[in-house]
């Protein structure tokens, strides 16, 4: 029979606790409540042989094909473009088509057209300029809209059509069989919509001097979509949903006023016939450059202004391969620079144009800002296939195949702010970057906007850390959403609602969905995992038609995480993040007597960092990732020397009773002695279940920070409690230290808090055998197992 030594210990139990009035959670109407932790099951569609359940295209995936052959020319003194186009339409699906749809986006410039009219106004007082104008929206549209002048077939037979305010229906002769293609003539003309007054995103721009800058979008007549998933998209352009469009070749002729540098999709194919022969040598150089060079200076530009040729024009012929849309930017303004990279052994130059009025940012960093984007976005997704990318300066943003239309004017004395420089360089990057989401990875932004926006925003983020670790953006994409998640229920809707119908479009279908990506690469799944099936979707749905589930699916599939639970409650679902830590209890197991000196005091101070960053800042430093600041030092300007101090982290601080153990003794030691435990119980107050994120700062001034998983809220989804063993006495404690969750109430994340107290209590056990620890009547195994 074993020996049984028979000791005296004295559990000294210390208690700290904060006291917090309970707060029921009220269920959302609008929520999509049950289980949060079952699987999404008949709310995504069905898995079948043209989308698998894996989230990749299946073996009988098909999709439509549009080739266009455009020609078309630009009448600066009337304002006007004219155009004809052979569409040649190939039918890949397995069904018969009696009729095709196209799209006529400027009708929404129509003064009759319903999105002109459907929303409701008010006006404020005082008024604004905005509101007034909309009260004569009749007389600033007036004239405005697509005229058709002809469709025919490929026989030059005309065909009935019917127009449908941004719709057009064409009715064919016979029915268009599956495997076959089909052959359209149409000829148009518009006139060109002032767009600083009509809005839009193509029109013209007339500068102080006298002349103009040509936006040309959404111009020309447009295949629509017909997909596996919903059939013919015809869903009205009303100016907020963008598009859904076709892949296909383009051949495109454009005249312009023989003095206009021309922007386009595609490579310009006579562009050795268009040029002077310094210009073309600068051409030449540009295409060995690694760095910028000036195509056609400013001094060059700022004399065209002042010499306008009125007459005479050229014609610039552009191709471009397996691209959705098509777009132009024209203007005698323009100054262009240009240099070549390299991604995946493929060479891309690109380019920047710009009139005088932002020549001191756009010289600068345009175009390094157009590089930077593409080998960004290459890496975390598909390597860019085109052989061009554009930053074209037009006092707005938006988005096109190989180029984007972007802002950054300066002051007249060429100097800028700090806000105006990073949101330049921002909106370059999430214009370009629109390059790979959607104009590669095709999606439906008419019906799902947050597939290109949320998704581009999210990879912006990643591109703006990498060029500066100290980017404006670098607290991460939560914390700026959490104003939007306070806001009362009726002003939100989940990120799966229709373009149309969003109240809060920006927080809405940018950036809650981006935030939630950077949650789930940062905080839920981890990086490794994060980027490889986020590049994995981005492989599978390249040049095709990606829908949410195929995200979804492949998001869960490529990672081997189950990702149900957070859809269900970011996407699908309005809740916000609220995990309030209600009450700690500390306990510590000594033994001996214990003699308790004068308390010191609670104290406020900086803990563990003077200042806050985010945990993709910090990330990034331990990984040694090198930022384009630091490797291209040209791009560090005053603003990169000034830095406002940031905003001060400062949690609580405790300073506790020093206890003086006396009489200690290393009988019977056990793995509990000397350690210290600590009982977390926290509510979740929000509704949408999150990871834990804990900081523990200790004594001696170091912290710590560990991750628990949401599944904690499986089995209660109101409440948790978990106790911990640590080997250091711990000062503070407070949950998500980083804002990765976007936690709408911080105040409810710091213990102890402002009303913290201290109670004592003792607990005497007078026998305890070392077999004795592992019993359950223990009160330090009880208090430990509540906690699990």
């Amino acid at each position: 029979m074993k020996n049984v030594i028979k000791i005296s210990v004295l559990f000294c139990l210390i208690l700290f606790s904060k006291q917090l009035s309970s707060q029921n959670i009220k269920n959302n109407p609008n929520s999509n409540h049950g289980n949060k932790f079952e699987q999404l099951g008949t709310i995504l569609p069905d898995a079948n042989t043209y989308r698998t359940a894996s989230g990749a295209p299946g073996h009988q995936y098909w999709q439509q094909r549009a080739d266009y052959e455009i020609e078309a020319t630009l009448d600066e003194a009337k304002l006007m473009l004219s155009g004809k186009e052979k569409i040649t339409y190939y039918n890949n699906s397995p069904d018969p088509l009696k009729y095709l749809w196209l799209q006529l986006d400027e009708n929404e410039h129509r003064p009759d057209s319903e999105s002109n009219h459907f929303n409701g106004s008010k006006i404020d007082t005082p008024a604004t300029t905005g509101q007034m104008k909309q009260l004569r929206i009749r007389e600033v549209l007036k004239g405005l809209g697509v005229q058709i002048i002809s469709v025919k077939d490929g026989s030059g037979n005309a065909l009935p059509y019917t127009i449908n305010n941004t719709m057009m229906r064409v009715d064919l002769p016979k029915t268009l069989k599956a495997g076959k293609k089909t052959i359209l003539h149409i000829e148009w003309k518009y006139n060109i919509p002032d767009r600083m007054n009509a809005g839009g995103r193509g029109g013209y721009e007339m500068f102080e001097d006298g002349n103009a800058l040509f936006t040309i979008a959404q111009w020309f007549p447009r295949m629509c979509v017909y997909s596996d998933f919903q059939g013919w998209n015809n869903k009205q352009f009303t100016g907020r949903g963008e598009f859904s469009l076709v892949f296909g070749n383009y051949k495109v002729q454009f005249t312009a006023p023989a003095d206009h540098v021309v922007a386009a999709t595609g490579e310009c194919k006579n562009l050795k016939q268009l040029l002077n022969k310094t210009h073309w040598d600068k051409w030449q150089q540009a295409q060995k450059s690694n760095v910028p060079v000036e195509i056609v200076s400013l001094n060059e530009a700022i004399n065209k202004e002042t010499n306008p040729v009125l007459q005479a024009t050229k014609t610039w012929k552009f191709e471009a391969k397996d691209v959705r849309d098509f777009a132009l930017g024209s203007s005698r303004k323009f100054i262009w620079d240009a240099m070549k990279i390299n991604i995946d052994g493929k060479d891309i130059m690109c380019m920047s144009f710009y009139p005088k009025e932002s020549y001191a940012l756009y010289s600068r960093y345009s175009t390094k800002a157009v590089a930077h984007t593409l080998r960004v976005y290459s890496k975390f997704t598909v390597p860019y296939p085109y052989p061009v990318a554009i930053s074209v300066e037009a006092a707005n943003g938006m988005e096109y195949p190989m180029i984007a239309f972007n802002y950054g004017r300066t002051e007249q004395d060429g100097s800028y702010s700090a806000d105006t420089k990073y949101g330049m360089i921002g909106v370059i990057i999430h214009e370009v970057g629109h390059n790979f989401f959607p104009m590669i990875i095709n999606s439906d932004e008419r019906n799902a906007t947050w597939m290109d926006e949320g998704l581009n925003t999210f990879v912006q983020f990643l591109a703006e850390q990498e060029w500066d670790n100290n980017y404006p953006s670098s607290r991460g994409p939560a914390p700026q959403i959490v104003d939007y998640m306070k806001l009362p229920s009726e002003q939100l809707e989940p990120i799966m609602t229709n373009s149309e119908n969003i109240i809060q479009f920006g927080p809405n279908a940018y950036a809650k969905p981006a935030a939630g990506l950077n949650i789930l690469r940062e905080t839920i799944m981890g990086r490794k995992l994060f980027d490889y099936a986020f590049k994995e979707y981005a492989q599978r749905w390249a040049f095709r038609h990606p829908t949410p589930s195929d995200f979804f699916r492949t998001m869960e599939d490529a990672s081997g995480v189950d990702l149900d639970w957070f859809w269900r409650g970011w996407f699908y679902d309005i809740e916000p993040v609220d995990i309030s830590l209600d009450s700690v209890k500390a306990f510590t197991l000594v033994r001996g007597s214990v003699r308790n000196t004068a308390p010191d005091t609670i104290r406020n101070q900086p803990y563990a960092a003077d200042t806050f960053r985010h945990i993709s800042q910090i990330r990034n430093l331990a990984e040694g990732r090198k930022f384009l600041v630091d490797t291209d030092t040209t791009l560090r300007d005053f603003y990169y020397y000034y830095r406002p101090e940031n905003d001060p982290y400062v949690p609580y601080t405790l300073v506790n009773k020093n206890e003086a153990l006396e009489d200690w003794t290393n009988e019977s030691f056990t793995p509990y002695d000397g350690k210290f435990y600590y009982e977390l119980h926290f509510s979740n107050k929000g509704g949408m279940v999150m990871p834990i994120i804990i900081q523990w700062n200790y004594k001696d001034g170091t912290s710590e920070t560990e991750y628990i998983h949401a599944y904690i809220w499986r089995k209660n989804e109101n409440k948790v409690t978990k106790t911990f063993m640590k080997d250091k006495q711990v000062l503070t404690i407070k949950i998500d230290p980083y804002r990765e969750t976007a936690d709408i109430d911080e105040t409810n994340n710091i213990w102890p808090s402002s009303e913290f107290r201290m109670d004592r209590f003792e607990l005497f056990k007078e026998k305890r055998t070392i077999r004795g620890a592992n019993n359950e009547n223990n009160p330090m195994q009880k208090s430990m197992q509540k906690g699990n």
